[in-house]
Formats: structure tokens, C-alpha cells, sequence
């Protein structure tokens, strides 16, 4: 599909501290991990500013800490309407938040909206839960289906080219 283009994607969750900025920690991981990291770059945000300049939520960095992933730059922002001037691709991380960016998106941006889950085999066409109010396995949770997420979503984005 987009196997030679740059590509900007923003993750957006409800206050951008514990599935948003999980989700970009990890596609940018995996991403670098594929060697696409002249290709692609990966934000967060939130749609409610709850939390905007906070770091994401302890649970969420160990959880992210323990495989591998860092989310030290992380700061929690709001997505905006100029937001769709810059990004390709909004990973939504549940129907809400679908609803919430096709509503906010202005007429004329050619950005797409999908969910983060979009391409999973696992997990497809699902919301990622809210861990927020729930216990450390919540967390655990979250990040393996976004783990699933974005290794399916990178799939689709940059199909493995066969080698000659």
C-alpha cells in the first residue's frame, strides 16, 4: 500500500496518558525495528484535554518499560483541526474516539481515520479498553493488543518486499 512513503500517523485515546501514548511508543519501536524510521513518525493525542503537558500514566510507562518501549518525551496534547494538516493517518482506540475525529475533521483533509485495531487478526475491528480505572493486568492487557495492532497495521502500511 504505502511501502516506499513517508507516512505520519497520530494514536488518539481520551486523555492521551495511557492507550495513546502506548500505542505511539510501540509503532514507533517496531517501526525503527523495521528500518522505516526515514519513512515514518508516529504522535499521540487525546480528544479531551484532561491531562494535556502531564507524562503518561505510570502504569502505562512500566508496563511499555518492562518491554522494551520508551514513552520519556510523551506529553499529553489535544488533538486539534490542524492536527489534519499534518498527519496521514489517526489511529483511533475505540469507536468513540472514531466518531469523535470524523466530527472534527475538516471537509477539505485528506487524512484517514481508522481504528488502531483495524488490520488486527487477533483483535479486529475492536476497541482497546480503557485500563485507567482497572488493576496492573489492565495494563498488560492493553499493550498486547496494541502490540498485535501495530505489527498488523505496519504490515498493511509497508508489506514485506519478497527478496530476489
Amino acid at each position: 500500500m504505502m511501502n516506499d512513503k513517508n507516512l505520519k500517523v497520530c494514536v488518539v485515546c481520551t486523555g492521551n496518558i495511557c492507550r495513546s501514548p502506548t500505542g505511539e511508543a510501540v509503532l514507533r519501536k517496531k517501526a525503527d525495528d523495521r528500518g522505516l524510521q526515514t519513512l515514518f513518525s508516529c504522535t499521540s493525542a487525546g480528544t479531551h484535554a484532561y491531562h494535556e503537558g502531564e507524562t503518561p500514566d505510570p502504569r502505562s510507562r512500566n508496563a511499555a518499560a518492562k518491554r522494551g518501549y520508551d514513552m520519556g518525551s510523551i506529553r499529553a496534547q489535544q488533538v486539534s483541526e490542524a492536527d489534519f494538516e499534518k498527519v496521514d493517518i489517526f489511529l483511533a482506540m475505540d469507536l468513540e474516539h472514531l466518531e469523535i475525529l470524523t466530527k472534527i475533521k475538516p471537509e477539505h483533509s485528506t487524512a484517514e481515520i481508522m481504528l488502531f485495531l483495524e488490520f488486527s487478526r487477533t483483535f479486529s475491528r475492536q476497541g482497546v479498553p480503557d485500563p485507567y480505572y482497572g488493576t496492573e493486568n489492565g495494563f498488560t492487557r492493553v499493550l498486547d493488543m496494541i502490540e498485535e495492532g501495530a505489527d498488523t497495521f505496519l504490515n498493511q502500511m509497508y508489506p514485506q518486499q519478497p527478496s530476489v
